[in-house]
Protein backbone atom coordinates (compact mmCIF):
# COMPACT_ATOMS: atom_id res chain seq x y z
CA UNK A 1 0.00 0.00 0.00
CA UNK A 2 0.86 3.71 -0.77
CA UNK A 3 3.37 5.57 1.91
CA UNK A 4 3.88 8.96 2.65
CA UNK A 5 7.11 10.81 1.02
CA UNK A 6 8.43 14.03 2.58
CA UNK A 7 5.68 16.29 0.66
CA UNK A 8 2.76 14.00 1.84
CA UNK A 9 3.64 13.96 5.61
CA UNK A 10 4.70 17.99 5.57
CA UNK A 11 1.34 18.46 3.71
CA UNK A 12 -0.73 16.93 6.16
CA UNK A 13 1.28 18.02 9.42
CA UNK A 14 0.95 21.81 8.11
CA UNK A 15 -2.89 21.68 7.40
CA UNK A 16 -3.17 20.21 11.18
CA UNK A 17 -1.33 23.05 12.50
CA UNK A 18 -3.72 25.48 10.48
CA UNK A 19 -7.02 23.66 12.03
CA UNK A 20 -5.59 23.78 15.63
CA UNK A 21 -5.44 27.71 15.38
CA UNK A 22 -8.70 27.75 13.91
CA UNK A 23 -10.61 25.50 16.68
CA UNK A 24 -8.83 27.86 19.05
CA UNK A 25 -10.28 31.28 17.07
CA UNK A 26 -13.97 29.71 17.68
CA UNK A 27 -13.44 28.26 20.65
CA UNK A 28 -12.14 32.03 21.86
CA UNK A 29 -15.20 33.20 20.03
CA UNK A 30 -13.60 35.57 17.50
CA UNK A 31 -15.15 33.22 14.27
CA UNK A 32 -18.76 32.88 14.44
CA UNK A 33 -20.14 29.47 13.24
CA UNK A 34 -20.72 31.01 10.06
CA UNK A 35 -17.20 31.98 9.36
CA UNK A 36 -15.52 28.94 10.89
CA UNK A 37 -18.51 26.15 8.62
CA UNK A 38 -16.07 26.13 5.57
CA UNK A 39 -12.52 25.93 7.75
CA UNK A 40 -14.03 23.17 9.45
CA UNK A 41 -15.36 21.35 6.18
CA UNK A 42 -12.56 21.48 4.54
CA UNK A 43 -11.06 19.28 7.39
CA UNK A 44 -13.77 16.98 7.64
CA UNK A 45 -15.86 18.14 10.48
CA UNK A 46 -19.51 18.15 10.28
CA UNK A 47 -22.18 19.51 12.75
CA UNK A 48 -24.66 17.23 13.61
CA UNK A 49 -27.97 17.06 15.68
CA UNK A 50 -26.01 15.80 19.16
CA UNK A 51 -22.16 16.75 18.29
CA UNK A 52 -19.51 17.31 15.78
CA UNK A 53 -19.23 14.28 13.28
CA UNK A 54 -15.52 13.92 12.09
CA UNK A 55 -15.01 11.80 8.63
CA UNK A 56 -11.64 10.27 8.10
CA UNK A 57 -10.67 9.59 4.32
CA UNK A 58 -9.51 6.08 3.47
CA UNK A 59 -8.16 6.85 0.34
CA UNK A 60 -9.65 3.85 -1.99
CA UNK A 61 -10.13 2.05 1.31
CA UNK A 62 -6.90 0.69 1.69
CA UNK A 63 -5.19 0.05 5.02
CA UNK A 64 -2.94 -1.28 7.17
CA UNK A 65 -3.21 -2.59 11.14
CA UNK A 66 -1.33 -0.13 12.86
CA UNK A 67 -3.77 2.74 10.82
CA UNK A 68 -7.08 0.69 11.99
CA UNK A 69 -5.30 0.25 15.84
CA UNK A 70 -5.13 3.76 15.32
CA UNK A 71 -9.02 4.42 14.39
CA UNK A 72 -9.80 2.20 17.36
CA UNK A 73 -7.38 4.15 19.93
CA UNK A 74 -9.29 7.19 18.77
CA UNK A 75 -12.85 5.83 19.02
CA UNK A 76 -11.61 4.89 22.39
CA UNK A 77 -10.05 8.41 23.23
CA UNK A 78 -12.21 11.06 21.80
CA UNK A 79 -15.22 9.35 20.65
CA UNK A 80 -17.63 6.86 22.75
CA UNK A 81 -15.66 3.57 21.82
CA UNK A 82 -16.75 2.88 18.23
CA UNK A 83 -16.98 4.43 14.48
CA UNK A 84 -18.87 4.05 11.67
CA UNK A 85 -17.59 2.72 8.43
CA UNK A 86 -19.05 4.47 5.24
CA UNK A 87 -20.30 3.80 2.04
CA UNK A 88 -17.65 6.24 0.69
CA UNK A 89 -15.11 3.55 2.46
CA UNK A 90 -14.48 6.16 5.10
CA UNK A 91 -14.64 6.58 8.72
CA UNK A 92 -17.32 8.58 11.05
CA UNK A 93 -17.06 9.40 14.30
CA UNK A 94 -20.49 11.01 15.66
CA UNK A 95 -19.48 12.17 18.98
CA UNK A 96 -16.17 14.61 18.82
CA UNK A 97 -15.53 17.90 20.82
CA UNK A 98 -14.52 20.69 19.01
CA UNK A 99 -11.87 20.86 21.65
CA UNK A 100 -10.09 18.03 20.54
CA UNK A 101 -10.74 17.92 16.45
CA UNK A 102 -7.41 19.11 15.68
CA UNK A 103 -5.70 16.81 18.31
CA UNK A 104 -7.24 13.76 16.55
CA UNK A 105 -6.11 15.16 13.25
CA UNK A 106 -2.27 15.26 14.87
CA UNK A 107 -3.04 11.37 16.03
CA UNK A 108 -3.99 10.63 12.37
CA UNK A 109 -0.94 12.43 11.14
CA UNK A 110 1.33 10.12 12.74
CA UNK A 111 -0.09 6.75 10.99
CA UNK A 112 -0.50 9.01 7.53
CA UNK A 113 -4.14 9.58 7.96
CA UNK A 114 -5.81 12.74 7.78
CA UNK A 115 -9.56 14.13 7.23
CA UNK A 116 -8.74 16.36 4.36
CA UNK A 117 -10.88 16.64 1.32
CA UNK A 118 -13.44 14.45 3.28
CA UNK A 119 -15.92 17.41 2.91
CA UNK A 120 -16.80 20.39 1.16
CA UNK A 121 -17.03 21.56 -2.71
CA UNK A 122 -14.21 19.56 -3.45
CA UNK A 123 -12.96 16.20 -5.01
CA UNK A 124 -13.23 13.75 -2.16
CA UNK A 125 -12.31 10.13 -1.38
CA UNK A 126 -11.22 8.69 -4.59
CA UNK A 127 -13.28 5.12 -3.70
CA UNK A 128 -12.31 1.75 -5.64
CA UNK A 129 -13.12 -2.11 -5.91
CA UNK A 130 -12.84 -3.44 -2.48
CA UNK A 131 -11.07 -6.19 -4.26
CA UNK A 132 -8.56 -4.61 -6.23
CA UNK A 133 -5.17 -6.12 -6.02
CA UNK A 134 -7.10 -9.87 -4.94
CA UNK A 135 -9.12 -10.19 -7.61
CA UNK A 136 -9.32 -13.22 -10.13
CA UNK A 137 -10.98 -10.94 -12.72
CA UNK A 138 -9.63 -7.53 -12.74
CA UNK A 139 -7.32 -6.13 -15.76
CA UNK A 140 -4.65 -4.41 -13.30
CA UNK A 141 -4.81 -3.27 -9.68
CA UNK A 142 -6.45 0.26 -9.90
CA UNK A 143 -5.44 1.50 -6.83
CA UNK A 144 -2.19 3.17 -8.19
CA UNK A 145 -4.42 4.79 -10.56
CA UNK A 146 -7.05 6.15 -7.87
CA UNK A 147 -3.57 6.89 -6.09
CA UNK A 148 -2.57 9.23 -9.03
CA UNK A 149 -5.29 10.83 -8.75
CA UNK A 150 -5.33 11.37 -4.77
CA UNK A 151 -2.01 13.04 -5.16
CA UNK A 152 -2.91 14.96 -8.69
CA UNK A 153 -6.37 16.64 -6.82
CA UNK A 154 -5.14 16.63 -3.48
CA UNK A 155 -5.06 20.87 -3.17
CA UNK A 156 -6.07 21.31 -6.87
CA UNK A 157 -6.39 25.17 -6.84
CA UNK A 158 -8.94 24.69 -10.04
CA UNK A 159 -10.64 22.22 -8.10
CA UNK A 160 -11.12 23.26 -4.19
CA UNK A 161 -14.37 25.28 -4.60
CA UNK A 162 -16.38 22.93 -7.61
CA UNK A 163 -19.85 23.63 -7.68
CA UNK A 164 -20.71 21.18 -5.75
CA UNK A 165 -18.70 17.85 -4.12
CA UNK A 166 -17.19 15.12 -6.41
CA UNK A 167 -16.56 11.94 -6.09
CA UNK A 168 -14.47 9.73 -8.30
CA UNK A 169 -14.84 5.65 -8.76
CA UNK A 170 -11.97 3.58 -10.05
CA UNK A 171 -12.69 -0.12 -10.90
CA UNK A 172 -10.59 -2.25 -13.42
CA UNK A 173 -13.02 -5.31 -13.74
CA UNK A 174 -16.21 -5.89 -15.99
CA UNK A 175 -17.77 -6.92 -12.50
CA UNK A 176 -18.51 -3.60 -10.66
CA UNK A 177 -18.55 -3.81 -7.08
CA UNK A 178 -17.82 -0.20 -6.39
CA UNK A 179 -21.17 1.40 -8.14
CA UNK A 180 -18.87 2.86 -10.39
CA UNK A 181 -21.58 4.21 -12.61
CA UNK A 182 -23.53 6.16 -9.85
CA UNK A 183 -20.77 8.48 -8.99
CA UNK A 184 -19.63 11.87 -10.97
CA UNK A 185 -17.11 10.49 -12.66
CA UNK A 186 -16.75 6.31 -12.92
CA UNK A 187 -13.56 5.13 -14.64
CA UNK A 188 -13.01 0.83 -15.67
CA UNK A 189 -9.27 0.48 -16.60
CA UNK A 190 -9.50 -2.21 -19.32
CA UNK A 191 -7.40 -3.39 -22.53
CA UNK A 192 -8.74 -2.54 -25.92
CA UNK A 193 -8.61 -5.23 -28.33
CA UNK A 194 -4.44 -4.55 -29.18
CA UNK A 195 -3.63 -5.30 -25.65
CA UNK A 196 -3.42 -2.08 -24.22
CA UNK A 197 -4.14 -0.75 -21.36
CA UNK A 198 -6.72 2.17 -20.90
CA UNK A 199 -9.11 3.74 -19.23
CA UNK A 200 -13.36 3.96 -20.38
CA UNK A 201 -15.00 7.44 -19.04
CA UNK A 202 -18.70 7.58 -17.48
CA UNK A 203 -19.79 10.99 -16.54
CA UNK A 204 -22.87 12.42 -14.82
CA UNK A 205 -23.75 9.64 -12.45
CA UNK A 206 -25.06 10.56 -8.89
CA UNK A 207 -27.94 9.45 -6.30
CA UNK A 208 -29.74 11.99 -4.11
CA UNK A 209 -33.36 13.71 -5.15
CA UNK A 210 -32.38 13.31 -9.04
CA UNK A 211 -30.63 10.13 -9.43
CA UNK A 212 -28.92 9.77 -13.15
CA UNK A 213 -26.57 6.77 -14.03
CA UNK A 214 -23.41 7.68 -15.66
CA UNK A 215 -23.47 7.77 -19.44
CA UNK A 216 -20.09 6.59 -20.77
CA UNK A 217 -18.66 9.46 -22.60
CA UNK A 218 -15.25 7.80 -24.16
CA UNK A 219 -14.72 4.07 -24.88
CA UNK A 220 -11.15 4.52 -24.61
CA UNK A 221 -8.28 6.89 -23.10
CA UNK A 222 -4.86 6.05 -22.97
CA UNK A 223 -3.89 4.18 -19.27
CA UNK A 224 -1.08 7.68 -19.51
CA UNK A 225 -3.47 10.33 -20.65
CA UNK A 226 -5.46 9.49 -17.56
CA UNK A 227 -5.32 12.62 -15.77
CA UNK A 228 -5.58 14.74 -18.45
CA UNK A 229 -8.82 13.39 -19.34
CA UNK A 230 -9.97 13.55 -16.00
CA UNK A 231 -8.94 17.12 -15.65
CA UNK A 232 -10.68 18.00 -18.95
CA UNK A 233 -14.11 16.48 -17.69
CA UNK A 234 -13.40 18.79 -14.12
CA UNK A 235 -12.84 21.99 -16.33
CA UNK A 236 -15.77 21.66 -18.44
CA UNK A 237 -17.84 21.17 -15.28
CA UNK A 238 -16.03 23.85 -13.37
CA UNK A 239 -16.78 26.21 -15.67
CA UNK A 240 -20.18 25.66 -16.52
CA UNK A 241 -21.87 23.92 -13.14
CA UNK A 242 -24.79 25.90 -11.72
CA UNK A 243 -23.30 27.87 -8.63
CA UNK A 244 -26.78 29.63 -7.93
CA UNK A 245 -28.73 26.53 -7.04
CA UNK A 246 -27.15 24.12 -4.94
CA UNK A 247 -29.70 21.35 -6.09
CA UNK A 248 -28.80 21.88 -9.87
CA UNK A 249 -24.73 22.07 -8.95
CA UNK A 250 -23.83 18.63 -9.70
CA UNK A 251 -22.25 17.48 -12.44
CA UNK A 252 -24.88 14.85 -13.28
CA UNK A 253 -28.12 18.27 -14.01
CA UNK A 254 -24.32 19.67 -16.44
CA UNK A 255 -24.54 16.80 -18.53
CA UNK A 256 -27.79 15.76 -18.82
CA UNK A 257 -28.90 19.92 -19.34
CA UNK A 258 -26.12 19.80 -21.75
CA UNK A 259 -26.48 16.80 -22.91
CA UNK A 260 -24.53 13.71 -23.34
CA UNK A 261 -22.89 14.75 -27.26
CA UNK A 262 -22.21 18.19 -26.40
CA UNK A 263 -20.55 18.00 -22.67
CA UNK A 264 -18.46 14.72 -24.78
CA UNK A 265 -17.62 17.77 -27.51
CA UNK A 266 -16.74 20.17 -24.96
CA UNK A 267 -14.21 17.85 -22.88
CA UNK A 268 -12.66 16.50 -26.19
CA UNK A 269 -11.91 20.20 -26.88
CA UNK A 270 -10.33 20.62 -23.79
CA UNK A 271 -8.90 17.21 -23.99
CA UNK A 272 -6.75 18.59 -27.06
CA UNK A 273 -6.09 21.44 -25.39
CA UNK A 274 -4.28 20.47 -22.13
CA UNK A 275 -2.59 17.85 -24.10
CA UNK A 276 -0.58 20.59 -25.65
CA UNK A 277 0.10 21.72 -22.33
CA UNK A 278 1.30 18.72 -20.53
CA UNK A 279 -0.28 18.18 -17.70
CA UNK A 280 0.34 14.28 -17.10
CA UNK A 281 2.39 13.84 -14.24
CA UNK A 282 5.49 11.92 -15.79
CA UNK A 283 5.43 8.38 -16.28
CA UNK A 284 8.34 7.75 -13.30
CA UNK A 285 5.78 9.00 -11.28
CA UNK A 286 3.15 6.09 -11.42
CA UNK A 287 5.92 3.75 -11.68
CA UNK A 288 7.20 5.00 -8.30
CA UNK A 289 3.60 4.84 -6.94
CA UNK A 290 2.92 1.04 -8.71
CA UNK A 291 5.77 -0.49 -6.18
CA UNK A 292 3.92 0.46 -3.53
CA UNK A 293 1.35 -1.63 -4.69
CA UNK A 294 3.17 -5.05 -5.52
CA UNK A 295 1.53 -8.04 -4.52
CA UNK A 296 2.33 -10.06 -1.14
CA UNK A 297 4.62 -12.93 -1.20
CA UNK A 298 2.09 -15.48 -1.87
CA UNK A 299 3.38 -19.36 -1.01
CA UNK A 300 3.03 -21.39 -4.08
CA UNK A 301 1.45 -25.18 -4.13
CA UNK A 302 -1.60 -24.07 -1.24
CA UNK A 303 -4.28 -26.37 -0.94
CA UNK A 304 -7.47 -25.36 -2.54
CA UNK A 305 -9.60 -27.74 0.10
CA UNK A 306 -11.15 -26.50 2.74
CA UNK A 307 -12.58 -28.28 6.11
CA UNK A 308 -16.12 -28.30 6.20
CA UNK A 309 -17.03 -30.44 8.51
CA UNK A 310 -18.25 -27.24 10.91
CA UNK A 311 -21.82 -26.46 8.98
CA UNK A 312 -21.70 -22.89 10.45
CA UNK A 313 -18.28 -22.35 9.45
CA UNK A 314 -18.74 -23.87 5.81
CA UNK A 315 -21.71 -21.76 5.49
CA UNK A 316 -19.45 -18.34 6.10
CA UNK A 317 -16.60 -19.71 3.91
CA UNK A 318 -19.52 -20.03 1.52
CA UNK A 319 -20.78 -16.67 1.91
CA UNK A 320 -18.17 -14.03 2.89
CA UNK A 321 -15.10 -15.25 0.57
CA UNK A 322 -14.31 -13.75 -2.51
CA UNK A 323 -11.94 -15.37 -5.01
CA UNK A 324 -8.82 -14.94 -5.53
CA UNK A 325 -6.42 -14.03 -8.40
CA UNK A 326 -3.88 -16.77 -6.26
CA UNK A 327 -4.58 -20.40 -5.56
CA UNK A 328 -4.64 -21.32 -1.92
CA UNK A 329 -6.36 -18.02 -1.14
CA UNK A 330 -9.26 -15.85 -1.16
CA UNK A 331 -10.45 -12.43 0.25
CA UNK A 332 -12.52 -12.83 3.54
CA UNK A 333 -15.05 -10.56 4.12
CA UNK A 334 -15.92 -9.38 8.09
CA UNK A 335 -19.36 -8.30 8.87
CA UNK A 336 -20.58 -4.93 10.53
CA UNK A 337 -24.00 -6.54 9.87
CA UNK A 338 -24.57 -8.78 12.97
CA UNK A 339 -28.23 -10.03 13.56
CA UNK A 340 -30.24 -6.54 14.73
CA UNK A 341 -27.20 -4.51 14.74
CA UNK A 342 -26.37 -1.07 13.58
CA UNK A 343 -25.20 -1.67 10.21
CA UNK A 344 -21.19 -0.11 9.76
CA UNK A 345 -20.81 0.52 13.17
CA UNK A 346 -17.43 -1.32 14.89
CA UNK A 347 -16.16 -1.14 18.61
CA UNK A 348 -12.73 -0.17 19.24
CA UNK A 349 -12.46 -3.70 20.37
CA UNK A 350 -13.67 -5.08 17.39
CA UNK A 351 -11.45 -2.71 14.95
CA UNK A 352 -8.29 -3.64 17.08
CA UNK A 353 -9.41 -7.36 16.49
CA UNK A 354 -9.22 -7.00 12.81
CA UNK A 355 -6.13 -5.09 13.10
CA UNK A 356 -5.09 -8.11 14.57
CA UNK A 357 -6.44 -10.16 11.87
CA UNK A 358 -5.16 -7.92 9.05
CA UNK A 359 -1.59 -8.45 10.08
CA UNK A 360 -1.63 -11.98 10.96
CA UNK A 361 -3.34 -13.19 8.19
CA UNK A 362 -3.72 -10.84 5.44
CA UNK A 363 -0.16 -9.51 4.84
CA UNK A 364 -1.04 -6.61 7.13
CA UNK A 365 -3.07 -5.07 4.90
CA UNK A 366 -7.43 -4.53 5.13
CA UNK A 367 -9.90 -2.64 2.99
CA UNK A 368 -13.04 -0.73 3.99
CA UNK A 369 -16.14 -1.88 1.77
CA UNK A 370 -18.82 0.37 0.06
CA UNK A 371 -20.99 -1.90 1.11
CA UNK A 372 -20.00 -0.76 5.26
CA UNK A 373 -18.10 -3.96 5.74
CA UNK A 374 -14.34 -4.93 6.43
CA UNK A 375 -12.21 -7.19 3.80
CA UNK A 376 -9.35 -8.89 4.84
CA UNK A 377 -7.90 -9.52 0.69
CA UNK A 378 -5.52 -12.06 0.73
CA UNK A 379 -6.21 -15.20 3.30
CA UNK A 380 -4.87 -18.40 3.02
CA UNK A 381 -7.92 -21.06 2.90
CA UNK A 382 -5.68 -23.08 5.47
CA UNK A 383 -6.23 -20.15 8.01
CA UNK A 384 -9.92 -19.45 7.43
CA UNK A 385 -11.49 -21.59 10.38
CA UNK A 386 -8.77 -19.85 13.18
CA UNK A 387 -10.21 -16.26 12.19
CA UNK A 388 -13.85 -17.03 11.60
CA UNK A 389 -13.30 -18.61 15.15
CA UNK A 390 -11.96 -15.33 16.56
CA UNK A 391 -14.55 -13.22 14.42
CA UNK A 392 -17.51 -15.21 15.93
CA UNK A 393 -16.50 -14.72 19.09
CA UNK A 394 -16.09 -10.66 18.80
CA UNK A 395 -20.11 -11.14 17.40
CA UNK A 396 -18.42 -10.40 13.50
CA UNK A 397 -18.75 -13.58 12.59
CA UNK A 398 -22.56 -13.28 10.52
CA UNK A 399 -22.31 -14.93 7.06
CA UNK A 400 -24.89 -12.65 5.61
CA UNK A 401 -22.72 -10.92 2.29
CA UNK A 402 -25.03 -9.25 -0.27
CA UNK A 403 -27.83 -11.15 1.25
CA UNK A 404 -30.83 -9.29 3.23
CA UNK A 405 -29.34 -8.82 6.75
CA UNK A 406 -26.10 -6.92 5.02
CA UNK A 407 -28.36 -3.88 5.25
CA UNK A 408 -26.55 -0.57 3.75
CA UNK A 409 -28.31 2.40 5.73
CA UNK A 410 -27.14 6.06 6.42
CA UNK A 411 -26.76 7.41 10.32
CA UNK A 412 -30.28 8.48 9.46
CA UNK A 413 -32.10 11.28 12.13
CA UNK A 414 -30.52 9.49 15.10
CA UNK A 415 -27.41 12.18 14.16
CA UNK A 416 -28.10 13.72 10.99
CA UNK A 417 -29.50 17.12 11.18
CA UNK A 418 -30.41 16.70 7.27
CA UNK A 419 -32.50 13.60 7.64
CA UNK A 420 -36.02 13.31 7.96
CA UNK A 421 -36.36 9.86 9.18
CA UNK A 422 -34.39 6.96 11.30
CA UNK A 423 -32.91 4.65 9.39
CA UNK A 424 -31.00 2.53 12.44
CA UNK A 425 -33.72 1.18 14.10
CA UNK A 426 -35.31 0.15 10.71
CA UNK A 427 -32.47 -1.60 9.72
CA UNK A 428 -32.30 -3.08 13.13
CA UNK A 429 -35.97 -4.50 12.84
CA UNK A 430 -35.72 -5.56 9.35
CA UNK A 431 -32.46 -7.90 10.13
CA UNK A 432 -34.21 -9.17 13.33
CA UNK A 433 -37.30 -10.01 11.29
CA UNK A 434 -35.74 -12.11 8.73
CA UNK A 435 -33.34 -14.06 11.07
CA UNK A 436 -36.62 -15.14 13.16
CA UNK A 437 -38.43 -16.02 10.27
CA UNK A 438 -35.70 -17.89 8.87
CA UNK A 439 -36.08 -16.83 5.33
CA UNK A 440 -33.01 -15.02 5.05
CA UNK A 441 -31.25 -17.85 4.04
CA UNK A 442 -33.73 -18.97 1.69
CA UNK A 443 -33.78 -15.77 -0.48
CA UNK A 444 -30.24 -15.38 -2.08
CA UNK A 445 -28.82 -12.25 -2.98
CA UNK A 446 -30.71 -9.24 -2.37
CA UNK A 447 -29.44 -5.70 -1.62
CA UNK A 448 -31.30 -4.03 0.85
CA UNK A 449 -30.41 -0.54 1.45
CA UNK A 450 -32.27 2.36 3.74
CA UNK A 451 -31.70 6.60 3.16
CA UNK A 452 -33.17 8.99 6.04
CA UNK A 453 -33.58 11.62 3.72
CA UNK A 454 -33.32 12.51 -0.42
CA UNK A 455 -29.95 12.88 -0.40
CA UNK A 456 -29.32 9.26 -0.21
CA UNK A 457 -26.31 8.73 1.58
CA UNK A 458 -27.58 4.84 1.86
CA UNK A 459 -27.91 4.69 -1.78
CA UNK A 460 -31.40 3.48 -1.92
CA UNK A 461 -31.68 4.33 -5.21
CA UNK A 462 -29.30 1.18 -6.02
CA UNK A 463 -31.30 -1.51 -3.93
CA UNK A 464 -32.82 -4.16 -5.32
CA UNK A 465 -34.84 -2.92 -2.05
CA UNK A 466 -34.65 0.31 -1.49
CA UNK A 467 -36.83 2.46 1.12
CA UNK A 468 -36.33 6.17 1.79
CA UNK A 469 -37.45 8.12 4.69
CA UNK A 470 -39.51 11.23 4.45
CA UNK A 471 -41.47 13.53 6.50
CA UNK A 472 -45.64 13.01 6.23
CA UNK A 473 -47.19 15.91 8.11
CA UNK A 474 -44.27 15.62 10.90
CA UNK A 475 -44.15 12.13 10.93
CA UNK A 476 -41.20 9.90 9.85
CA UNK A 477 -42.72 7.58 6.68
CA UNK A 478 -41.00 5.22 4.11
CA UNK A 479 -40.99 5.03 0.76
CA UNK A 480 -40.78 1.39 -0.84
CA UNK A 481 -39.02 1.22 -3.92
CA UNK A 482 -37.54 -1.80 -6.19
CA UNK A 483 -35.01 -2.98 -8.65
CA UNK A 484 -31.97 -1.15 -8.40
CA UNK A 485 -28.61 -1.91 -8.69
CA UNK A 486 -25.70 -0.74 -8.24
CA UNK A 487 -23.44 -3.34 -10.65
CA UNK A 488 -22.64 -3.58 -13.94
CA UNK A 489 -26.26 -3.96 -14.33
CA UNK A 490 -26.92 -0.59 -13.07
CA UNK A 491 -30.44 0.70 -12.43
CA UNK A 492 -32.33 2.65 -10.69
CA UNK A 493 -35.17 1.80 -8.36
CA UNK A 494 -38.88 2.84 -8.68
CA UNK A 495 -41.31 3.77 -5.65
CA UNK A 496 -43.94 1.46 -5.56
CA UNK A 497 -46.65 3.64 -4.11
CA UNK A 498 -47.98 5.37 -1.06
CA UNK A 499 -45.68 4.88 2.18
CA UNK A 500 -45.81 3.25 5.14
CA UNK A 501 -44.70 3.56 8.94
CA UNK A 502 -42.11 2.21 10.43
CA UNK A 503 -43.88 -1.38 11.43
CA UNK A 504 -45.53 -1.27 7.91
CA UNK A 505 -42.29 -1.22 5.59
CA UNK A 506 -41.02 -3.99 7.84
CA UNK A 507 -43.90 -6.01 7.09
CA UNK A 508 -43.98 -5.32 3.17
CA UNK A 509 -40.66 -6.14 2.89
CA UNK A 510 -41.72 -9.55 4.15
CA UNK A 511 -44.41 -9.50 2.00
CA UNK A 512 -42.16 -8.38 -1.12
CA UNK A 513 -39.86 -11.27 -0.40
CA UNK A 514 -42.63 -13.75 -0.20
CA UNK A 515 -43.80 -13.01 -3.81
CA UNK A 516 -40.32 -13.52 -5.04
CA UNK A 517 -39.84 -16.45 -2.85
CA UNK A 518 -43.33 -17.77 -4.94
CA UNK A 519 -42.50 -16.56 -8.49
CA UNK A 520 -38.62 -16.93 -8.73
CA UNK A 521 -36.87 -19.43 -10.97
CA UNK A 522 -34.14 -21.35 -10.64
CA UNK A 523 -30.89 -19.07 -10.67
CA UNK A 524 -32.77 -16.01 -10.10
CA UNK A 525 -32.16 -12.94 -7.75
CA UNK A 526 -34.86 -11.05 -6.30
CA UNK A 527 -33.47 -8.50 -8.73
CA UNK A 528 -33.66 -10.53 -11.69
CA UNK A 529 -37.30 -12.43 -10.87
CA UNK A 530 -38.78 -8.25 -10.06
CA UNK A 531 -37.17 -7.23 -13.90
CA UNK A 532 -38.72 -10.12 -15.52
CA UNK A 533 -42.95 -10.23 -13.76
CA UNK A 534 -42.81 -6.10 -12.94
CA UNK A 535 -44.65 -4.41 -10.25
CA UNK A 536 -47.49 -5.84 -10.41
CA UNK A 537 -47.57 -8.47 -8.95
CA UNK A 538 -45.54 -6.92 -5.95
CA UNK A 539 -48.20 -3.84 -5.44
CA UNK A 540 -50.63 -6.10 -5.71
CA UNK A 541 -49.59 -7.99 -2.23
CA UNK A 542 -48.42 -4.82 -0.72
CA UNK A 543 -51.74 -2.49 -1.38
CA UNK A 544 -54.36 -5.07 -1.92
Amino acid sequence: MYQYDQYDQAMVDARVEEFRDQCRRRLEGHLTEDQFKPLRLMNGLYLQLHAYMLRVAVPYGTMNSTQMHALADIADKYDRGYGHFTTRQNIQYNWIKLEDAADILADLSKVEMHAIQTSGNCIRNISSDHFSGAAADEVIDPRPYAELMRQWSSFHPEFTYLPRKFKFCVIASEKDRAAMRLHDIGIRILRNDDGEVGARFYVGGGMGRTPFISPLIRDFVPIDQLITYAEACLRVYNRYGRRDNKYKARIKILVHELGKEEYTRQVEEEFKHLLDQGVEPPLAEIERIKTYFEGPAFEEGLSDEVDRSDPDFALWVDTNTNPHKQAGYVSAVISLKPVGGIPGDATAEQMHLIADLAREYSFDELRVMHTQNIVLPHVKKADLHAIWTRLEAAGLGTANLDQVGDIIACPGLDYCSLANARSIPLAQKISRRFDENGKGATLGELKLKISGCINACGHHHAGHIGILGVDKKGKENYQLSFGGSEGEDTSLAKITGPGFDEDGVVDAVEKATDVYLRERHDGERFLDTYRRIGMAPFKEALYD
